[in-house]
This record gives C-alpha cells, sequence and structure tokens, in this order.
C-alpha cells in the first residue's frame, strides 16, 4: 500500500464517521488543490449529506448571521429580515479556507461550540505556509491531506456510508479514557479537544460495528485519525525496564486469570500505538518542528504592521461615522441602519414619500492592509570587525537580502566605518542591486556605532512616516571608539551609541543585535537593552547561523 492509498482510506473512515456523528465530532479539513481527485471526495460529501451549503471567506456578517432583507423591507414597507448561512440545519462547507482570516475563524469556531454547524467542511487549497487558521482546524475532529492520492487509489476503495438510525450508546472506562489522554500528551498535544475528539470517534467507530464498548481497534483507529495532524513533538522511547525475578508459579495462574478479566486494550500496549500514530507523521515532520517557531509566527504575512486605511486594502466591517470627503459611503450599511427607523420617521412628515436618512444612519467603508516592511541592516565594516567576523557578516546579510526579497520586503545597508555610518543601499528590492553593493562594501578604519545608529535611525523614521515598518539587523563587535563628532574616544563613543540606542527605542523600532567578536561584549549586551532589541553573542556562527538568526527574530 502506498501513502497515498492509505491517506484515501483514511479520507473516507474519517468522513464516515464524520456522517455517522456530525454533532461530535465537528468537521474535517481537507487539504488538496483543485482536482479530479478533489472534485470526487466533493461529489461522495455532496451524496453522503442530506443538505450542504457553501462559506466563502469574503461573506459578510449579514450573510451567515442573517440581517435585515433591505430589498424586501423597501418593498414591503415594512421590516423584513432574512435568515443567514448558519441558521440552516445541514451541512457546511468552508471553500478557500487559507484565505480566511481570524475574525472568521473565530465566528465559525463558535458556531460549531454553538452546535449551529455540524459538520463543516473545510477545503484548504493553501501551499506551503497557506493553511486553515490554528483556531478552526483545533475545533474539528479530522484532518486529511490529500496530495499524494492518485486516481486509481480511488478505484480501490468505495465511500461506504453511515446507518441512517441513531446509534447505540458506547460506554467507556477509565482506562480507555487515562490511555487517549497519555496517548495526546506524549505526543504534545496541549488541546483538551483532540482528546475529547479521539474518545468521540472512538466511541462512533465502535457503534458503527455494533460493539457496547471499545475494543483495542477502536482507541487505535481514533488515535491514528486524530492525533497525527495534531502532534508537536516525538516521544521519546521508553526506558528498558530492569530485570526482575520471575514470580512464583502460583502467583503466575493468578495473574493470567486477572488479565483475562482485562479487555482488549491490554493486548495494545501503549507503545504500539504510539507506533501506530508515529507511522502516520508527515516525512517532514522533524524539520518542521525545528521551524515551528518561525512558521507559526510568520503566520502567512511576512509583512508589517496592519493598519487601517479609507481607500485601499483589504475591505473590513464598516462603521458609524461623520462625512469628511475622503470616506466612502457604505450605502448598503447605511440603508441597513435607516430602514428600521422609517415607519416612524414618515409619521413625523407624511408628505414625504422619499426614505429619510440621518446623519447618524452614516456608515463608512473601511480598509485594512498591511504595512510594508524596511529590514535595515547596519553592518559594522571597521578594521576590529573586518579582521574577526566581516566575511561571514557579508554572507549573512546576502542570504537575508534572498529571503527579504522573497517576501517582497524592502531592503537598505548602512554600513560604519571611518568616521560616521553611510547609507551604502537606500531601500529597494532589488536584489542584484544589493548584493552588487555589498561586494564592494569597504572594509577597514575605526567603530562609528553611534553614527551608524544615528544614520540606521534616521532612516527608520523616514520610513515610519512612509507608511513602512522598519525592522533594524545589527551586526557589530560593539568595540566604538569613533563618537558622533568624528573624534577617536572611546567613553564619548560609547555614550553617543547608547544615546542613538535610547532614540531609537523611543521611536518603537524592532531590532536585533548580534555580536560576531569572538568573544561576547558586556558593552555590547548593555547597548541591546537600551535598544529593547535581542542580544544573541554568536563568535563561531557562519553565514548560515547568522542569517537564521536574524530571520527568527525578525518573524517573532
Amino acid at each position: 500500500m502506498t501513502q497515498g492509498f492509505d491517506s484515501w482510506v483514511k479520507t473516507l473512515l474519517a468522513l464516515r464517521l464524520l456522517s455517522a456523528n456530525p454533532t461530535g465530532l465537528k468537521g474535517l479539513v481537507i487539504r488538496a488543490r483543485s482536482g479530479p481527485i478533489r472534485d470526487r471526495l466533493i461529489e461522495i460529501i455532496q451524496n453522503a449529506a442530506p443538505a450542504l451549503y457553501k462559506i466563502y471567506p469574503n461573506m459578510s456578517d449579514e450573510q451567515l448571521f442573517g440581517g435585515l432583507d433591505l430589498v424586501q423591507t423597501l418593498q414591503q414597507q415594512k421590516l423584513v429580515y432574512a435568515q443567514g448561512l448558519l441558521a440552516r440545519s445541514a451541512w457546511a462547507q468552508l471553500c478557500m479556507a487559507e484565505r480566511c482570516d481570524g475574525a472568521l475563524a473565530a465566528k465559525l469556531g463558535q458556531a460549531l461550540d454553538d452546535g449551529r454547524i455540524a459538520p463543516l467542511i473545510v477545503f484548504d487549497e493553501g501551499t506551503d505556509e497557506e493553511t486553515t487558521p490554528q483556531g478552526l482546524q483545533d475545533r474539528v475532529g479530522f484532518w486529511v491531506d490529500l496530495e499524494d492520492v492518485s486516481l486509481a487509489d480511488l478505484e480501490v476503495v468505495k465511500f461506504e456510508p453511515a446507518p441512517e438510525e441513531q446509534l447505540a450508546v458506547v460506554s467507556a472506562r477509565p482506562e480507555d479514557i487515562a490511555a487517549l489522554v497519555d496517548l495526546a500528551a506524549r505526543f504534545g498535544i496541549h488541546s483538551a479537544r483532540a482528546a475529547q475528539f479521539a474518545l468521540t470517534c472512538a466511541r462512533t467507530h465502535a457503534a458503527l460495528a455494533g460493539r457496547g464498548a471499545l475494543s483495542a481497534e477502536d482507541i487505535e483507529i481514533a488515535a491514528t485519525l486524530i492525533y497525527p495532524s495534531r502532534a508537536t513533538l516525538m516521544p521519546e522511547a521508553p526506558e528498558t525496564p530492569p530485570e526482575q525475578t520471575p514470580e512464583p508459579e502460583q502467583d503466575s495462574a493468578q495473574e493470567q486469570a486477572e488479565s483475562a478479566q482485562d479487555t482488549d486494550l491490554s493486548e495494545l500496549p501503549q507503545e504500539l500505538l504510539i507506533e501506530a500514530v508515529k507511522a502516520l507523521l508527515p516525512s517532514d515532520f522533524l524539520s518542521r518542528l525545528a521551524s515551528t517557531g518561525a512558521q507559526r509566527s510568520a503566520a502567512g504575512t511576512g509583512a508589517g504592521q496592519s493598519r487601517k486605511s479609507k481607500a485601499r486594502g483589504r475591505p473590513a466591517p464598516s462603521r458609524p461615522g461623520r462625512l469628511d470627503g475622503q470616506s466612502r459611503v457604505d450605502v448598503i450599511a447605511t440603508l441597513r441602519s435607516a430602514a428600521p427607523w422609517q415607519k416612524l420617521r414618515a409619521a413625523r412628515k407624511p408628505r414625504r414619500s422619499t426614505i429619510t436618512i440621518f446623519p447618524s444612519d452614516i456608515h463608512l467603508k473601511r480598509y485594512e492592509q498591511r504595512a510594508e516592511r524596511l529590514v535595515i541592516f547596519i553592518v559594522d565594516a571597521s578594521g576590529s570587525a573586518a579582521m574577526a567576523r566581516l566575511a561571514e557578516a557579508k554572507g549573512a546579510v546576502e542570504l537575508l537580502l534572498a529571503e527579504a526579497y522573497a517576501r517582497r520586503d524592502y531592503v537598505a545597508l548602512i554600513a560604519f566605518r571611518g568616521a560616521s555610518g553611510d547609507l551604502m543601499l537606500p531601500p529597494t528590492r532589488s536584489l542584484v542591486q544589493t548584493k552588487r553593493r555589498l561586494s564592494a562594501l569597504p572594509g577597514g578604519g575605526g567603530t562609528p556605532l553611534a553614527g551608524g545608529l544615528q544614520a540606521a535611525g534616521i532612516l527608520a523614521q523616514k520610513s515610519l512616516s512612509q507608511g513602512k515598518t522598519p525592522v533594524l539587523a545589527l551586526l557589530t563587535d560593539g568595540r566604538a571608539n569613533i563618537s558622533l563628532d568624528g573624534s577617536a574616544d572611546r567613553k564619548k563613543a560609547a555614550e553617543d551609541a547608547a544615546l542613538m540606542a535610547g532614540w531609537i527605542s523611543g521611536l518603537g523600532i524592532k531590532s536585533v543585535v548580534m555580536d560576531v567578536a569572538r568573544s561576547p561584549n558586556p558593552a555590547l549586551a548593555d547597548l541591546a537593552q537600551t535598544l529593547r532589541a535581542e542580544y544573541y553573542p554568536m563568535p563561531r556562527a557562519d553565514a548560515h547561523g547568522l542569517s537564521q538568526t536574524v530571520h527568527r527574530v525578525l518573524d517573532n
């Protein structure tokens, strides 16, 4: 059997369990691109569901929860309310779930908790880091990936519909529940919903098989269906138990009698359950664990802070407001706000037949857009750094620039050496130009650390006024010896650097400081604290280590 065949079998089994117990198992996340396999699964779902409606990420609250039917209200001259999609008693299908924002995920999650949706079929068509919001994944029982499924796999196994009659009640012993909870803990699953879903899944599977109590097979199938997609760590191998002296024969007979009374769960040791779940973990599970922090924090954006806009960006819910000549009026929302009061307003002015709109009814459109991020590299090109780690710093900057270019960030480069800090590369997205300038970066001279910070602060302040989100990455050994006025005075140079760090910290700019000297510099650690930046002493790191550190901090 291939991995694709296993995934298809797992998908059909999850769908059968879900159709048998939609309120208990809540839903199913299906990660699959558009194609014949997904079309075949949609056909199966439509045949299994008594009724099915679709939800799209751009739907409004009125479409989901219902509200005033404006057209019917105006036509009938009385308030007419329309029913929302979530009020329907049917299966719900969320399309393009990777585009679902946190607000919609929260609304659907609340509807799942309240039982207004049962079940929810989530189609995730994302690539790489694009995925269904984690909060929504946590609220549905199953998650399957059809990437490896082939057309030949579809013909081997057919979907078996669940019986329509009500399922019998299946009892679960405390040992069964403890086994599922312990297994979830071994895989680093901290959500209580996971164990609850696993227990419900095991009970549903036992009921479909006509059993009145859970068996080892039910426990194993529930664990392999629920836990692999939620695992966050790999269980450690159990310690080898010490050898024990054999018990007397008269006691062994008694133990055999007791073991015969145990349930089937004793036939399936916890280690076998762990191995069964581990076998279904993705092949790149360990590599993904290594970068979990960066991936989760990136959240698929790679951009700066979100900010409200009156003209551009992603539409956000409209809000009441005053006309200012710049904002756009949300006509529909305005009419919805005014409609309930028309009868009362018409009674005050019976001769007027037009719609009366008060200023308080005006709703203005709002938009939300991500600010562009500017990554400012401040590279120590002085003689001390050039002798130590300038080559690695250049390599790290090139790697970071390549990543920044792929994430559509702007990049800028400030090099400080001699008597001041100079803007070697203005904010740009040109990777070729950036590499050319970086290759010609000269080294040598004094260390005007304060001058470099001053130049970076001025550039960051300018980018803030342009709506960008600046991020500073400082690579230096921290041996400042040139003050802001260009004099060679170590004490004054350190004071000026601290002054500039405090100024940048006051601007609220995110920063990271990497100490590239051969031994950690306490003075540079103090400067990072003043800068409110993360400090990383990296005496032996190469270019890749430096770039990974900065990449992780930038996304955090």
